[in-house]
């Protein structure tokens, strides 16, 4: 890429000279003309420049500040629960049993009298 530029440059100065040179009147003889001498230096300025820019280093500014992602966050899995052993029932046969609920009447002190029901078996 270098190379390139500095040819094209040096294809460019050449080309220019000699149109100038062959665009003198003939009376001239050795001599450029003003204008063809101004044109010339500024061509050879011009290219001269291109290639001492492009052979030096280009300067950079401070480096773009790098952001790194953060780490994903942790996936929880839930687990299966573990099998718990349930021991059989037991089949108890014994007389059918019996039961009812009484009723009765309990004073609470700082309350009142309460009426709570209790289960009873037989």
């Amino acid at each position: 890429m270098k190379t390139f530029r500095i040819l094209t440059g040096a294809v460019t100065v050449l080309t220019l000279t000699t149109s100038l040179a062959v665009s003198n009147p003939a009376s001239a003889g050795d001599r450029l003309s003003p204008g063809a001498a101004a044109a010339l230096g500024v061509v050879g300025g011009l290219a001269i420049g291109g290639a001492i820019a492009s052979s030096q280093r280009p300067v950079y500014a401070a480096p773009a500040p790098v952001y790194v992602a953060p780490p994903p966050e942790p996936v929880y899995v839930e687990r299966a629960p573990e099998p718990v052993y349930v021991a059989p029932r037991r089949v108890v046969v014994e007389e059918e049993e019996h039961c009812w609920v009484e009723r009765s009447r309990e004073w609470v002190p700082g309350w009142g009298w309460q009426s709570p029901r209790h289960r009873v078996r037989r």
